[in-house]
Formats: C-alpha cells, sequence, structure tokens
C-alpha cells in the first residue's frame, strides 16, 4: 500500500482510534516478542516433559511386558523341570502335571506340546493331533530349539497351525520353543517343549497404553518384524505404514525422525532375553501447553499486559479525544436531522470555535430546510392536484344528453336513477377536497359509474363488485378505480360482438416474506385485450392526448397518482392477452382510513407551527 493510502486510511479514523491504534500496535509488538520468547521457553520445557513422562510411561510398560515374558519362561521351566526332565514319559504323571499347569494358566496358554527329536507329538495338553499337512521337523521353532538347546525361543504373532481344531475361528498365538531331555526306560533322547502363548493376552497388555500429545507404542522383533500395532490390521493391508525397519536398527535411547513429512520423537527399549522392541512414537506438531502451570502462568502475563495497556490508553485518549468526541456526537444528531440539536462548546479553542461555527450552521440549515420543505409539499401538491384535475368533462357531458333523452321519451324512473348515480358520483368526486378515502366509498363511486355507462350502454355489458367488510374502512385514493374501468368499457369491450362482463375484486394480499399484507384491487374485463408491447407503452408514454371518450386520465396518470402519495412500493400490474381480456392489479398499504386522517392532522400542523415559527 502507497504512502497515499495509508493517509486515506488514516483520515478516515477519529483521533481517539488513531492513537488507540499506534498505542496499541507498539505495545503488542512488545507483547508478542516477550510472548515469542516465553513460548519457546515453555514449548521447549513442555516437550522435555512430555518426553520425560512418556520415558518413565516406557519403562513401566517394557517392565510390564518383560514380567509378562518372564511368567512364560517360568511355567516353561516348570514344565521343563517339574514334569519331563528325569520323568519317565511312559508315566501318567507327565501328562497329568502338564494338565495341571495348564488348567492353571489357560486364560494365557493355548497348547501345551512335547515332541521327539524326530518331530513326533509325544503327548498334548488339551488332547490333540497333529494336522497331516505339517511336519514338524521343518518347522523353524523345532530346528532352532535343536540347535540352540540352551535357549528359549520366540515367534512372532501366527495363527496357530500345528493341531486340529474342530473350531472354525482362527487363534493367534506366540510359540515358545526349547530343548528338554527326554526319559523313556532307561535312555534319555532330546526332545522339543512348546507352548502356544494367546496373543490376546499381550495385545491386552498393550491395548491400554497411550503415550501423551497422541502417540501411541509398538512392538518388533530384533530383525524388525512387528509382534503389536495398534493399527496392526491398517499396516498389513497397506492403508497405514510405519517405520519399524528403521526402528529396529535403535538401540536404547530417544531419537527424533521424521517420517511421511511428520516429525516425531521416538524412545526405543529392549525387551530382556528376547531381543524384542518396545517403541514409543510421540508427534512433535500439537504439544502444546494444555494442563500444565506454564499455560496460565503465561495467559497471566498476557492479561496482565492487555490490562495495563488498555488503562493507559483509555486515560490518554480520553483526556485528548473527550472534546472532540462530544462534538462529533453534536453533529452526528445533526446528521440525523435534529437540527435544534444542541450544539456541544468546549475544550480548547479551537474546538470552541468549531463548536460555534457548526452551531451557526445548523441554524441556517434548519432555515433553509424549513424553505425546502415548504416549496416541495406546495409543488407536491400541484402535481397531484394537476394529475387529478386531468377528469375529461366529456362523461358528464354524455350523461346529461342520457338524462335528457330520457326525460323527453317519459323514462322518468331510470331518469332519477341516472342522477341519483351522478349525483353520488360527484358528490365523492369531490370528497370536500380530500385526496383519500375509505374503499368503501371508491368502490360505491365505482358502481354508481358503472350504472350510469350500463344504461347508456344498453346493458351491453354486466358487472360484479366483491370486498371483504375487513377492507371496506381501509384508505384508498380518490378516482382510482372509475379511470381503469373506463379503459375497460371504452377500449375493451365497445368493438366487441358479444357481452361484456367487468369483474372488480378489494382484498387483503399477503406476500411471502413481506411483513404486512397489501391492499389489493383487482379489476378483470373479457374485453379485447392488448399485446405486451402496448401494455409497456401505458406506463412509459409521456405525451398524453385526451380523446373525446373515457377521462383521459389513463394507466399512468392513476400509476404515477399513486406512487406519488404511497411511494414507489406500491402502483398497478397489468396482465393482458389480445383476445383474452385484461387484468389490472392495483397494490396499496393496508392503513385504515382513520389513522390517515390523523396523521394527515399532524402533518398540517406540524406545518402551521412551522410557519409561526418563521
Amino acid at each position: 500500500m502507497g504512502e497515499k493510502g495509508q493517509r486515506q486510511i488514516i483520515s478516515k479514523m477519529g483521533i481517539r482510534y488513531s492513537i488507540f491504534i499506534y498505542f496499541t500496535i507498539t505495545a503488542l509488538i512488545a507483547i508478542m516478542l516477550i510472548g515469542l520468547s516465553m513460548y519457546d521457553r515453555f514449548s521447549n520445557q513442555l516437550t522435555e516433559a512430555v518426553q520425560n513422562e512418556n520415558q518413565i510411561l516406557m519403562t513401566q510398560v517394557n517392565r510390564s511386558v518383560d514380567a509378562y515374558l518372564r511368567n512364560i519362561m517360568r511355567l516353561s521351566d516348570t514344565l521343563y523341570y517339574g514334569a519331563v526332565k528325569n520323568t519317565d514319559i511312559a508315566d501318567d504323571s507327565v501328562f497329568g502335571q502338564m494338565k495341571l499347569l495348564y488348567d492353571n494358566n489357560d486364560d494365557s496358554v493355548e497348547n501345551i506340546a512335547l515332541f521327539s527329536k524326530d518331530g513326533e507329538l509325544v503327548t498334548a495338553v488339551p488332547a490333540a493331533r497333529l494336522k497331516s499337512t505339517v511336519t514338524i521337523k521343518e518347522e523353524t521353532w523345532f530346528q532352532e530349539a535343536l540347535e540352540k538347546a540352551e535357549n528359549l525361543h520366540f515367534s512372532i504373532p501366527h495363527v496357530q497351525y500345528v493341531f486340529d481344531n474342530s473350531e472354525t475361528q482362527y487363534r493367534w498365538v506366540i510359540s515358545v520353543s526349547r530343548a528338554v531331555e527326554i526319559t523313556k526306560g532307561s535312555s534319555v533322547s532330546q526332545g522339543v517343549l512348546l507352548i502356544d502363548i494367546r496373543y490376546s493376552s499381550l495385545e491386552q497388555l498393550l491395548n491400554s497404553v497411550t503415550l501423551g500429545n497422541g502417540g501411541y507404542i509398538y512392538l518388533i522383533s530384533n530383525n524388525g518384524q512387528i509382534i503389536y500395532h495398534p493399527k496392526a490390521q491398517l499396516i498389513d493391508s497397506g492403508r497405514v505404514q510405519e517405520n519399524h525397519q528403521n526402528a529396529s536398527q535403535y538401540r536404547d535411547g530417544s531419537y527424533e525422525e521424521r517420517f511421511q513429512g511428520e516429525r516425531r520423537y521416538i524412545t526405543v527399549k529392549s525387551v530382556g532375553y528376547t531381543g524384542w522392541k518396545l517403541v514409543g512414537v510421540t508427534p512433535v506438531q500439537g504439544i502444546s501447553f494444555g494442563g500444565i502451570k506454564a499455560r496460565l502462568f503465561i495467559l497471566f502475563i498476557v492479561l496482565l499486559i492487555l490490562l495495563i495497556l488498555s488503562v493507559i490508553n483509555y486515560y490518554i485518549s480520553s483526556k485528548i479525544t473527550n472534546p472532540i468526541h462530544k462534538l462529533e456526537e453534536s453533529v452526528r444528531q445533526l446528521e440525523e436531522g435534529k437540527l435544534d440539536a444542541s450544539v456541544y462548546i468546549g475544550g480548547s479553542y479551537e474546538i470552541q470555535h468549531l463548536g460555534r461555527s457548526i452551531a451557526a450552521m445548523a441554524s441556517q440549515i434548519q432555515v433553509l430546510m424549513q424553505d425546502i420543505v415548504a416549496e416541495h409539499e406546495s409543488k407536491r401538491k400541484s402535481e397531484f392536484d394537476t394529475l387529478q384535475s386531468q377528469i375529461n368533462p366529456h362523461f358528464l357531458y354524455n350523461t346529461l344528453d342520457i338524462i335528457v333523452w330520457m326525460v323527453e321519451n317519459e323514462k322518468k324512473s331510470e331518469a332519477v336513477k341516472v342522477v341519483t348515480a351522478l349525483a353520488r358520483f360527484f358528490r365523492i368526486s369531490l370528497s370536500k377536497g380530500k385526496s383519500i378515502i375509505p374503499v368503501g366509498d371508491e368502490l360505491e363511486h365505482v358502481r354508481n359509474y358503472l350504472m350510469i355507462q350500463q344504461m347508456r350502454f344498453k346493458n351491453k355489458f354486466s358487472y360484479q363488485i366483491e370486498a371483504s367488510e375487513e377492507v371496506l374502512e381501509l384508505a384508498s385514493l380518490k378516482l382510482m378505480l372509475q379511470p381503469l374501468v373506463e379503459n375497460a368499457i371504452y377500449h375493451g369491450m365497445e368493438f366487441m360482438d358479444g357481452d361484456g362482463e367487468i369483474f372488480i375484486q378489494a382484498s387483503l394480499w399477503e406476500e411471502i416474506g413481506e411483513r404486512e399484507p397489501y391492499l389489493c384491487f383487482v379489476i378483470r374485463d373479457n374485453g379485447l385485450g392488448m399485446t405486451k408491447e402496448r401494455v409497456e407503452s401505458l406506463f412509459t408514454c409521456t405525451a398524453h392526448v385526451p380523446s373525446g371518450r373515457g377521462s383521459g386520465i389513463g394507466v399512468r396518470n392513476v400509476n404515477e397518482r399513486i406512487k406519488l402519495y404511497f411511494g414507489e412500493h406500491y402502483g398497478l400490474t397489468i396482465e393482458s392477452e389480445p383476445d383474452e381480456g385484461t387484468t389490472i392489479r392495483i397494490y396499496l398499504p393496508a392503513v385504515s382510513y382513520s389513522e390517515v386522517l390523523r396523521q394527515e392532522s399532524g402533518r398540517q400542523k406540524g406545518r402551521q407551527n412551522e410557519t409561526e415559527d418563521l
């Protein structure tokens, strides 16, 4: 942003806000520097705290896994030294002791089996038979046990496949094998003791452990094969990857690595005897101060600085800008149209001088506004009267001719009807000079007009007028329906072959989204209709030449009078098709006639008071 743009922004801001912004920006920069320094410091402390907590948790888990494996090793030693070694396998006590140990550990042990060095099954608990497809001598756990007779060998988790099982479900186990001496009579030979440990017992031990900050642990063998992982199924399906091969190369300790674009801390603990490694993973991203005293301390410091900043800023800006603010409030009241509001004059000499100048200007504006209002009101009334006075006298002449003809032909009763209707027609037309009349009077006015025209045209058309009781006392513009009905008679039905029909309706009309309903008039005829272009010309044509027939007011005249009096939201709409007839709708505000009279009285009193003040 250029220097010119900055000056424009500053000029649009108040003095108080300018001082506040400049002072606040300076203070916030200092707060940010202090905050960044404190954040860096406490972030390092937090990272170290999380790592220490994870180290402690990893140590506890390592002890639990180590204790779990040692229990398995003790079980293996008990089976060997207490049940197999120096005991003749021909004696049933071997099976009994193995069965007793199995029953005591059946929650974690799946199978216990003893094999000869030739791979033949000697005994098994629970009793089972080997699968025909399995050759024990070729199994890795069997060969490793005989090759390294002094060690106890642990396999990775696998489905138990050695023994036939009538159950259809798969059982995951960890096989523990060792070389043993088998005594049969006076001869001693080598064999292998196999214990299948249920994998679920180890999984249950590790599933309950989670590290801080969304971390997790997993268990791998010394060659990197995964023994346990919380997302083992996703890893097997290839949807998730783990850096376990690299982790198998780490020695015990803590490391920081980047895997798949993510920084994370790695903690490695070796599990005694087995060579397995327990690996803890903690993501670096997301470490926060939640739940740590440092967060509360930093929050307290920031709030304290902001409080001090607010107090100082308020005092300085108020001292400088209070007089200007009061003067600005006075100007705002003047902008809202309250020209008689008092203007604040105070503060320094410059502000006092400015206040006196604004007060004098407001007084002058008030005088000018009163002149403009009076002139506008006079012009508005003149325009309205001009529009309303454009009624063509031909209707009166024609009606009087009808009356003369009826009297000459001794149709006195019909002449009386016409004279009565004409009297009522002009009584409502005059309405004591009022521009607004009740809906009931406007409908009565057009009814009298239609009665006269029906006699004149010798019942060439029929008419129907409908109105609900709720609209009769609403306010309507005077002489609004008659010009439109006149157009329907002269231009819509005069040259028709058949009988004409005119339908007039007054009702309340509600539009979706509008809070208040409209007063809606509908004038519908079955006349010749008009094209779309002709309909548009009725509203846009500025030149008007009164014809020898009709009032001469026309659609545009009525529409302008409605908008002039009620506003641009109201007026006429026309729907017409050639040979289909025409429908005109008039929308006015649904306001009671008595309320309009009160408003008119209030405006007259206001104008009278203004005149007296001048």
